[in-house]
Formats: C-alpha cells, structure tokens, sequence
C-alpha cells in the first residue's frame, strides 16, 4: 500500500526537499501551509509541485485544524518542520518564537496520540539547542549539555524533551533529528549563507555596493538540505525511535564562508563587507561542529554534497536569477 507522509512546514527549505525526496520513493505527500495574505508566497517553494502533493491550511496553534488535517490524511508518517524558524528574530518575537515551537510541538503531539498512535514521528530539532557548550574536543554530541542561548535554542529544547517524553510515556515511535546549519539555494535571504551568496553576486553584477553582516567569527558546521532530507527520512523509519544527530563534521566561520564565496566570484571580501550591530544577538552562539557518527554507523548515511559543491549551487542560482 502506498505509504501516507504529512509535513508540517511543507513550503519550506526542508519541507519542499522532503516532499520531492518522498515523491520519488512513492509516497502520497501532504503537507500544512499557513495562510498568507500573499497567496504566492504560501507555496512558492512546493509550486512546481502543485498537483503532486495535497495542502491543507492549518496553524501549529490552532489545534482544531491540526486534528482536522490529521483526521482526515491518517498518515503514516508525520514530519513536524514547522517552526520559528530564524534565531536572530527569535530575540525579537520570543513568545511567539516558544509558543510556535514548544507548544506547538505539543498540539501535534497530543493529536499524533489520540489520532493517529500508529504513524511514525519525527521531529525537527536543532543544534541551536546546545548553545555554547561544547566538548573538549570541540565537537558537540547527544551526551553534550543543551545551554540554549537564543529564545529558538530553548524552545526547541523544549520541543525535543517533549518528543523524547511522548515516546516513553505512550510508548509511540516519536523521534528527533538534530540537525546542524543546513543551506541550499532555496534557504531564506535573511539567513546569512544565501544572504552572502546573494549579495556578493549582486556585488559582482554592480547592483549592491556593501554587505552588511553581524558576527563574522562565528562558526557552524553546514551541509545542503538534500542531504539532510535523506536523514530525516532514515530516522523516521529506522525500527527503534530515538534521536540522531545530522552534521558533517566540519566547521567554518561566517568571515570564511565570505572569503569562499566572493573568491569564487573572483573578488575580495574585505573591499566589500561591513558590520552592522544590528545584525549581533544579544547572547551569540559562538561553535558548532556535530558529532553524526551515530546515523552513519547505524543508518549508513552519509552527505553527497560539499560545503564548495553546495555553495556552488546557490552561487549558480543567483547569477541565472539576478
């Protein structure tokens, strides 16, 4: 029988990667999409998907039509991507930040039990979470202490606890990915990879004449979205329920992200990029590098892109776009 997935999240970065992702393993996809007073923007990202996979309009808030859409899909999966998802903004909008990602969490928990018990669940977790703490090793693991540093880093520490409390208690097949920064060319321009991409090519073109960023000596460990749908997927259906990190292993920081870049466009960073404090956190998530021997050994995955061939890709983009 064909197997039923519903994303949360679905228009966005992930949710459109994941729908394609199951789309060619055969699944019927739907997926819930939050009401926009710019209908385009709903679906922009899922559009050329349209009449592929099934939308249904619902809020992580709004638990009447969360039960409605899980009652009436019964999918066998359930992908919560939904979320707050932009840590800088998360200092801006706090409760809405918690309340989105936390109690959402917990809406779609409680209807994934009473409604649907048999499906599998995933949850979409962070390396947010683990904030400043970091192993002497300078890798962060799943036994590495979560000290959030940002409202999104807690609410989604919130959100994993949850999940982790939801599969024992009542025994369901809840369970997290920790997934480290992942980028793609369909990533946000407020985010600060495609932000760089995209203005530096614009840069190159003579539309822009600076960059501003924030903190340029902060390091992440990035990997393409592609990649990490196929973890996601893993996890999902691995036979025990239980939480994976997803990470290369490799960290960079945001100022050699920047050099990366404008060097493929055959310029220098410096002549072009500023810092603006608008742009810093209030408390800055300083190192990131995960810890994803656990998925490889157990589930065999294993990235196919690289941090070049990645931003290779959201380089290609703006320069056929702008």
């Amino acid at each position: 029988m064909t197997k039923r997935a519903l994303i949360t999240g679905i228009s966005g970065q992930d949710g459109s990667y994941l729908s394609e992702y199951l789309l060619e393993l055969g699944y019927e996809v739907h997926g819930i999409i939050r009401r926009s007073s710019v209908s385009e923007n709903q679906d922009s990202r899922i559009r050329h998907l349209s009449g592929k996979v099934h939308t249904h309009y619902g809020d992580m808030m709004d638990m009447p039509s969360l039960t409605r859409v899980v009652t009436a899909v019964q999918p066998d999966e359930i992908y919560n991507l939904a979320a707050m998802s932009h840590v800088r903004i998360s200092f801006d909008i706090p409760a809405f930040t918690i309340q989105t990602n936390g109690i959402g969490v917990l809406n779609m928990l409680e209807i994934y039990r009473m409604f649907a018990p048999n499906a599998k669940f995933y949850q979409a977790s962070s390396s947010e979470m683990f904030g400043n703490s970091v192993d002497e090793d300078g890798i962060q693991r799943l036994t590495t202490p979560m000290n959030p540093v940002s409202p999104y880093g807690c609410s989604k520490v919130l959100g994993f606890n949850l999940v982790k409390h939801y599969r024992h208690a009542y025994k369901l097949h809840a369970c997290n990915g920790i997934l480290f920064n992942h980028e793609s060319p369909r990533r946000g321009t407020n985010f600060v990879t495609n932000k760089v991409v995209k203005q530096a090519v614009e840069i190159k073109k003579g539309l822009r004449k600076k960059m501003e960023l924030g903190n340029l000596d902060s390091y992440r460990d990035w990997g393409h979205s592609k990649d990490y749908v196929r973890a996601i997927h893993a996890i999902t259906n691995h036979d025990v329920a239980d939480d994976f990190i997803v990470a290369t292993g490799q960290t960079r920081s945001v100022r050699n992200l920047c050099e990366h870049v404008f060097e493929r466009l055959e310029m220098d960073y410096r002549d072009y990029v500023v810092q603006n404090k608008i742009y810093m956190r209030p408390e800055e998530l300083k190192y990131l590098k995960g810890d994803s021997s656990k998925i490889r050994d157990t589930l065999g995955w294993e990235p196919e892109y690289t941090f070049a061939s990645m931003i290779d890709e959201m380089i290609e983009r703006w320069k056929s776009e702008l």
